[in-house]
């Protein structure tokens, strides 16, 4: 046997092709087994989720929590106290540029902010009362994400790639398309497996190293030869790490295949496209309509957690990152980004429906905090991050409901206050999991996407 530091030197690809050894003698590659999947601790109401995440910030008294008393006292004073905010350049009350009205007949109070959405009002369950600890966009991001304020932490999707498992072998558990930081959808302390795997649906490659750059006959005699040396590799350490490399190597090679029919389009029809606003002559629109029809591609093939990622706009002439960040020009920037997503989304719900699996899936819908009812300058909104609202829909949610309220300016949450850990112990629950038992041990201590808190909003619940 090779002393490790010899083979290391010789075998600059690492762990790759342990995988293989496994997979040429397959006859079925990819097939997982029922029984070799996680179990859920009671039946699901839903099997996967689309999480449509909205960076920056949507202001929900301008879409999901209309306050007419905006409109009566714009202009004026803020009534009770203030707190600071991102950068306390605070202005008067300021109302909405967009009409409320109620919708569906369900009579779910929305504004014209997101028109197609607003036509599914009746499958849509809104949280009005959410809260966050936090006020600033990273350590947002990253509690939104992970129910921590800083990286090190899974993300949501990698907890629910851990608890399940993923059905097709030949994709992974848990997708990202289009863009985001690694560290947002990290697989933290869990096994490596669960980390997210990043698709641009829009770019020539999209991922790195998903072509083959040589024959298959080729890579198979040569990833073989390093598949014997990981081979005792692996087992002279019984790593569990190691193990997590060699899964994401057979994860990979199982992809080079996978990803591009899943990617390839041409199979479905213009009317579809279409419905998705991928005939738009918006490119964003276009662009996130495509990253809508492939959500659903992905949830045909079995892949449990899917998140959809809002184009970047040029905002004061620079692209930003969070681009629901309106603090200035809220009309403006907002109208762009709902014209962004408002289409496609609708689309995707529509189309779930039409192909049987909207019983099967849930969509959850929100920002990493709310914008406050008074202006910032002239004409934009800071942060909120003591009230604002998110919706889900789908899998095992009553529909055309809301829960919870801020007070009468969209400030405060003043009933039934949620916090990001209530949303994802409903999110879990809906997925069969107990939100106190998926846990994972590390440091000395047991570690849940809902830290030490949550409850499960069953009012909302089917």
């Amino acid at each position: 046997m090779l002393p490790r530091r010899e083979m290391l030197r010789r075998c600059s690809l690492g762990f790759g092709s342990l995988a293989l050894a496994g997979l040429f003698s397959e006859q079925a590659r990819g097939a997982a087994t029922a029984s070799a999947l996680p179990r859920p601790h009671f039946p699901p109401k839903a099997k996967q989720v689309i999480f449509a995440y909205m960076s920056g910030g949507v202001s929900h008294v301008d879409s999901f929590d209309p306050k007419p008393e905006l409109a009566k006292r714009h202009g004026q004073p803020m009534p009770v106290p203030v707190r600071p905010t991102m950068f306390n350049n605070n202005g008067n009350i300021m109302a909405s540029p967009w009409e409320a009205k109620p919708r569906g007949k369900s009579g779910v109070m929305m504004t014209d902010l997101f028109p197609r959405l607003a036509e599914m009002a009746d499958d849509l369950a809104v949280i009005r009362s959410m809260t966050s600890k936090v006020n600033e966009h990273a350590q947002g991001n990253y509690f939104f994400h992970t129910g921590f304020p800083f990286m090190g932490h899974p993300s949501a999707g990698a907890w629910v790639n851990y608890g399940l498992g993923s059905v097709n072998a030949n994709l992974p558990g848990f997708v990202v398309l289009q863009s985001g930081g690694v560290g947002l959808f990290s697989s933290g302390y869990l096994p490596a497996q669960n980390q997210a795997s990043i698709l641009r649906v829009d770019g020539e490659e999209p991922m790195p190293n998903i072509k083959p750059r040589e024959a298959d006959a080729s890579q198979q005699r040569r990833l073989g030869f390093i598949g014997e040396l990981d081979s005792a590799f692996s087992k002279s350490t019984g790593d569990a790490q190691v193990e997590a490399a060699i899964k994401n190597y057979e994860t990979a090679y199982r992809m080079q295949s996978a990803v591009p029919d899943l990617l390839d389009l041409r199979g479905e029809s213009d009317a579809t496209k279409k419905l998705y606003g991928m005939d738009s002559k918006q490119t964003q629109t276009a662009s996130y309509g495509r990253q809508c029809l492939v959500a659903r591609r992905l949830i045909e093939r079995g892949v449990r957690f899917v998140e959809l990622s809002c184009l970047p706009q040029t905002i004061g002439g620079v692209q930003a990152a969070n681009p629901w960040d309106q603090h200035g020009e809220l009309q403006k920037g907002h109208g762009a980004m709902a014209s962004q997503v408002d289409q496609p989304l609708a689309g995707l719900i529509t189309d779930l429906k039409a192909r049987g699996l909207w019983d099967s899936t849930l969509i959850i819908f929100s920002g990493e905090f709310g914008r406050t009812p008074f202006s910032q300058g002239s004409d934009g909104r800071d942060h909120n991050p003591t009230g604002f609202s998110a919706w889900l829909a789908g899998g095992g949610i009553r529909g055309g409901t809301t829960y919870g309220a801020t007070d009468d300016l969209g400030y405060y949450a003043v009933e039934n206050v949620a916090t990001i850990y209530d949303f994802y112990a409903t999110v879990l629950h809906l997925l069969g999991l107990d939100h106190e038992r998926l846990t994972y041990r590390f440091g000395g201590r047991d570690f849940r996407l809902t830290d030490v808190s949550g409850h499960v909003i069953k009012a909302i619940l089917a």
